[in-house]
């Protein structure tokens, strides 16, 4: 008999409090690497009724309007109406940005520090993970929650459900049985809405153009749970309702709780911060040994000293499911990835404007030029030398 047990990751749309505060901090980054990409930047962002707090350490050359990057990112999640209590030209901006301290500066840049290489902008421990669950070698509740607030998005921009406001969530329960996806148990989507829409008829569309149109029809059974608008009212929303931060949302914007996490947020954060490049970089290495066929299940876990250039520790888990052993994987990675910071901020070309976009949809099993992090690039390369 097949042994079951149940999963559960979320996802949020680009309009709740917390993703407006991480895009916010990532379009300051963006807006500054527009004609600056050698700065160094570590921006945070509050979020709230009326008001928009940005702190932080920023070293540029670049001329940045802060308030007007805020306020273009804000208008580009679709919070315009003063109505909601949050819009784009009403918000309350408040800067309070200053020099990144010399003494971290000296660690990151080149021959300043103890060391003649770049080295970590901080210590930690980052994760990578991968699986062939889906795809997108992703974890299956977390692409399917990702997929639904996309469709989310979607359908507010296109005006194909007029009704439709920025903030929401979205919850998938999948069944496994026997350590395989068998079918999705439970789906939650709870969504910011105009006070003229009803209910019912909230529930109807979501049914039908949401969660029929993001989750493949051989996952849902007739007994799938379903709950759209749990409490019954969703018309107070947004910052107005939530106070939001940057990087509360560290889950979401990675394998939805399958995995371990380091406990850096990404957004806000030039590269040189290796909780968001060597994140990138561990999410790299694990989906090409993944996609060569080296195991089922992959993840890869760095560890840096702030101004150490070399990674302090190595760790491969395949979770009984690799095809080689993990000293062998090891040596692999040693040998055909990028290891050191800038190493990987040159391979994966991460010193360009590219990061609003990771900020919304999270981070991982995406498509697009800005996620070079998801190329399989390495693969074939990794199946020869292990002589699969």
């Amino acid at each position: 008999m097949a042994r079951t047990h149940l999963f559960t990751s979320e996802s949020v749309t680009m309009g709740h409090p917390d993703k407006v505060a991480d895009q916010v901090s990532d379009g300051i980054l963006d807006a500054i690497y527009a004609t600056d990409p050698q700065a160094r930047v570590a921006v945070e962002t509050l979020v709230t009724t009326n008001l928009c707090i940005l702190a932080g350490e920023v070293t540029t050359t670049a001329d940045v309007d802060y308030e007007q990057a805020a306020r273009d990112v804000i208008a580009s999640i679709g919070y315009t109406d003063t109505n909601v209590g949050f819009a784009a030209d009403t918000v309350e901006v408040r800067t309070h940005i200053h020099k990144q301290s010399p003494d971290i500066s000296q660690g990151v840049t080149e021959g300043a520090g103890l060391h003649e290489e770049q080295g970590a902008g901080d210590q930690g421990l980052m994760f990578g993970f991968a699986c062939t669950e889906t795809p997108e070698l992703m974890p299956m509740p977390m692409q399917l929650a990702n997929r639904l607030v996309m469709a989310l998005a979607s359908l507010r921009e296109s005006g194909d459900l007029p009704y439709l406001r920025p903030d929401g969530k979205s919850q998938v329960t999948v069944a496994y049985e026997d350590n395989k996806p068998a079918y999705v148990h439970t789906v939650v989507v709870s969504t910011h809405h105009a006070a003229s829409a009803t209910l019912e008829q909230i529930r109807a569309d979501l049914v039908e153009k949401c969660i029929r149109a993001s989750i493949p029809a051989p996952l849902l059974r007739d007994d799938t749970i379903i709950h759209i608008n749990p409490t019954g009212r969703f018309v107070y929303g947004g910052p107005a309702a939530d106070t939001g931060l940057t990087g509360r949302k560290i889950i979401v914007d990675t394998y939805g709780g399958r995995g371990h996490h380091g406990g850096g947020a990404f957004s806000g954060k030039d590269p040189s911060k290796v909780d968001r490049s060597a994140s990138y970089n561990c999410r790299y290495i694990a989906k090409n040994i993944v996609a060569a066929g080296l195991a089922e299940a992959c993840e890869v876990q760095l560890s840096y000293a702030i101004g150490v250039a070399d990674p302090l520790s190595i760790c491969v888990e395949t979770f009984g499911t690799g095809k080689a052993d993990e000293d062998t994987l090891i040596g692999l990675i040693k040998d055909h990835f990028p290891l050191k910071p800038r190493a990987i901020i040159e391979h994966l070309q991460l010193r360009r404007p590219v990061y609003r976009e990771t900020a919304r949809h999270g981070h991982f099993g995406r498509e697009g030029d800005a996620f070079t992090w998801e190329r399989l690039d390495k693969a074939d390369a990794l199946r020869q030398a292990a002589g699969i």
